[in-house]
């Protein structure tokens, strides 16, 4: 099966989109697609970034730039719409993804045909957050060793309650009849993949997590102005269900089964320059 599409909403933070390009272009399958799609969000330094590294990248990337900002739920919702039916990993800008995240994210689709999103672990992730639901956990320091670990988890695909910002995969087939994003309403992405999720799962969808995979990034994702208010227009039971969710902690078990491989798994086979990726990552503008 052909890897997703990856889809980065480039921004204004030229570090973190830096350190997310470098990450993405080490961590991930040479020859994959990438669409950098920039609400004409990107600045002087931010564009250097990004032609430096679309000059040297193993990856198959195309960047697009508007002349005038629409919003990122908007923007983001065309990008999706021109995909068609591909399926499509959204990350966030300022994320970095470990080692085999799109490849595992993508066999989650492959063991499941009624998942409609994936999401990976995150220091950052909310209800998908390691080491503790619903904390922001520093970055890994050895992304390799901790790329190691998690791809030794089982593939089980718990159920989130909701996909989660820093990482996902859409399936492009359920987006499409759910009908997409919702940029009339929400004014955010972290609030519109919400409401995206809670309509899938209404069709019969599965909205899980990615258990064999992390993505790690320095914070969590934020709501817009009202965009909280609207979910619970729509929504009514959602804060209830994820304030449920967060105390019950079904993934506590996965969460101490990911610190024990952690603290166990030994070095990597000799063999292993011939198919790891690098343990570390330059950033995209250092020569």
């Amino acid at each position: 099966m052909e890897l997703p599409v990856v889809v980065v909403p480039v921004g204004p933070d030229d570090d973190g989109l830096d350190a997310c390009l470098a990450a993405l272009d080490s961590s991930t399958p040479a020859g994959t697609r990438v669409w950098l799609a920039d609400d004409a969000q990107v600045g002087p330094r931010g564009y250097a970034i990004i032609e430096r590294w679309m000059k040297r990248t193993r990856l198959q990337a195309d960047y697009t730039r508007r002349q005038r900002a629409i919003g990122e739920v908007a923007h983001l919702d065309q990008v999706l719409a021109a995909c068609g039916d591909a399926d499509v990993a959204v990350l966030a800008a300022d994320a970095t993804p470990l080692p085999g995240w799109l490849t595992r994210m993508h066999a989650s689709f492959a063991a499941d045909g009624a998942i409609g999103t994936a999401t990976p672990w995150s220091n950052a992730g909310e209800s998908a957050a390691w080491p503790r639901i619903g904390e922001i956990a520093p970055i890994p320091e050895d992304p390799e060793h901790f790329a190691r670990a998690v791809a030794a988890m089982p593939a089980e695909h718990p159920e989130l309650p909701a996909a989660v910002g820093h990482a996902v995969v859409l399936r492009g087939s359920a987006r499409r009849r759910a009908g997409g994003l919702d940029a009339s309403s929400y004014g955010s992405w972290y609030a519109a993949l919400i409401d995206l999720s809670l309509r899938l799962a209404g069709l019969g969808w599965r909205n899980v997590l990615c258990d064999t995979a992390f993505v790690a990034r320095p914070g969590e994702g934020v709501p817009a102005d009202g965009d909280m208010d609207a979910l619970a227009a729509r929504w009514p039971d959602w804060h209830a269900r994820l304030a449920g969710f967060l105390m019950q902690d079904p993934l506590r078990a996965s969460r101490v089964q990911l610190a024990a491989l952690l603290e166990t798994l030994g070095p990597p086979q000799p063999q292993r320059d011939l198919f790891a990726y690098p343990s570390s990552f330059p950033h995209a503008g250092e020569d």
